[in-house]
C-alpha cells in the first residue's frame, strides 16, 4: 500500500488546497490593480476574451490587438505594469480594450499570473479565454479559414475544455539587433524562421502536463545546460470556470484534468502554436532591462543567459532552420496536429 504522502486520495487533496491556496492570492493581489478604462459591460455571453499582463510594449501593440481581432476576439483584458513608453495611453483608447494598471511587483504577483487569475475568476467564467503575451501569436489548424470560434465550438462540442499550443520560437537570418520592426508591422516578416526539430518532451508526474525544451534558446543559450532552458509548453486557451487558476505561467493549471491535452496510446489531440516574436532588434535593450530589474523566474537567470549570448555576438539561425510558411508545413513537421478536428 502507498505511504499516506503518495496515496492517490492524499494527492488529490494537496492539489485541491494548493488551487484554493493560488485563487485565494488572486484574489488579495487586486488590491494591487487600478482600473484605467473598465469596459467589460461590453461583453456578451459566448465572446471569446483575451488575457494579457505587459509591460512596455507599445511598438507591438498595433499588430497584436489586429492579429487577434481577426482570429475572433471579442474583448482584451490586460493589465499594464507601470510602463513608461505610452502603452497605457494607447490601449485606454481601443474600443474594445478593459486595462487595469499596477506598479506592484511583477515577481510579488508570481510574474503577473495572480492578477491574471483574478481577472480570469471576475470576468472569465463561461467563456473561452485565450492567456497569451503580446509577443506571442496563435496559430491553430485551418486558422486560414476558421475563426477561433469554429474551434471552440469544436472542443465544446467534444467535450474539451482547454486547447494547448507550443512556443516556437522565431528568429531572423543574421543579427537580432539588425531585425527591426516598425510599429504595426507583421514581425514574422522579418523574424520568420524557426527549428523544426531539437525538442524533447517529458510528462510532469505532479500535474500531468508535458514539459518541452529545446529550440533555438536552449541551443544558442543553455547548450551547456539544456535542462535550464525555458520551458515551451503552454495551455493558453480555456473554457474558464470559477474553480480553475494557472499554477505557473500558462505552462500548467489546476485542476489536474486541464493539463491533460494530448494522447498516451499513439493517437493525436488537436494542437497548436504560438509563434514567439521574442527576437527583433529591441531584445539586447529588453533583456537588459529586465536583467536590471530582477522580476523573472529564478533570479532572472534567463535573462542573465540572454545577456552573456549577445554579448557572444550569437546569432540564432543555423543550416538547419526553416523558413515559416503557414500551419500546414508545422503540421507536417508534428508541432502542431489538427487530431480528428478534420
Amino acid at each position: 500500500m502507498p505511504g499516506l504522502g503518495t496515496h492517490p486520495i492524499m494527492k488529490r487533496l494537496r492539489r485541491r488546497v494548493e488551487r484554493q491556496r493560488l485563487i485565494g492570492r488572486a484574489v488579495r493581489r487586486r488590491r494591487a490593480l487600478r482600473s484605467l478604462s473598465d469596459r467589460t459591460r461590453q461583453i456578451a455571453p459566448g465572446d471569446i476574451l483575451c488575457f494579457v499582463t505587459l509591460r512596455d510594449e507599445r511598438i507591438r501593440l498595433p499588430y497584436f490587438l489586429d492579429y487577434y481581432r481577426a482570429l475572433g476576439v471579442r474583448h482584451f483584458l490586460m493589465v499594464d505594469n507601470a510602463s513608461t513608453d505610452g502603452s497605457a495611453d494607447y490601449l485606454r483608447g481601443q474600443p474594445d480594450v478593459s486595462l487595469w494598471w499596477s506598479d506592484g511587483s511583477y515577481k510579488g504577483a508570481r510574474f503577473g499570473m495572480d492578477w491574471i487569475n483574478w481577472l480570469l475568476l471576475r470576468h472569465g467564467r463561461d467563456h473561452w479565454c485565450l492567456t497569451v503575451d503580446p509577443d506571442e501569436f496563435l496559430v491553430y489548424p485551418h486558422c486560414d479559414q476558421r475563426p477561433l470560434a469554429a474551434l471552440t465550438s469544436w472542443l465544446d462540442a467534444s467535450g474539451r475544455r482547454s486547447f494547448p499550443a507550443m512556443l516556437l520560437d522565431m528568429y531572423p537570418k543574421g543579427p537580432v539587433e539588425e531585425a527591426v520592426c516598425a510599429e504595426g508591422e507583421d514581425p514574422f516578416r522579418v523574424a520568420r524562421w524557426f527549428d523544426p526539430a531539437n525538442y524533447s518532451i517529458q510528462k510532469n508526474p505532479v500535474f500531468g502536463n508535458l514539459w518541452i525544451q529545446g529550440g533555438p534558446r536552449t541551443r544558442a543559450f543553455f547548450a551547456q545546460d539544456p535542462l535550464s532552458g525555458p520551458a515551451l509548453n503552454k495551455i493558453p486557451l480555456v473554457k474558464w470556470h470559477w474553480r480553475y487558476a494557472y499554477v505557473s505561467s500558462t505552462h500548467m493549471l489546476l485542476p489536474r484534468g486541464l493539463n491533460l491535452v494530448y494522447d498516451e496510446d499513439g493517437g493525436e489531440q488537436v494542437s497548436g502554436c504560438l509563434l514567439h516574436a521574442k527576437f527583433l532588434s529591441s531584445f539586447a535593450t529588453k533583456s537588459a532591462e529586465e536583467l536590471d530589474r530582477r522580476q523573472h523566474y529564478g533570479n532572472s537567470q534567463e535573462y542573465r543567459a540572454y545577456h552573456a549570448g549577445l554579448h557572444r555576438g550569437v546569432q540564432l539561425w543555423c543550416s538547419e532552420s526553416c523558413e515559416y510558411e503557414g500551419w500546414q508545413q508545422l503540421e507536417d513537421l508534428g508541432l502542431i496536429s489538427r487530431g480528428n478536428w478534420a
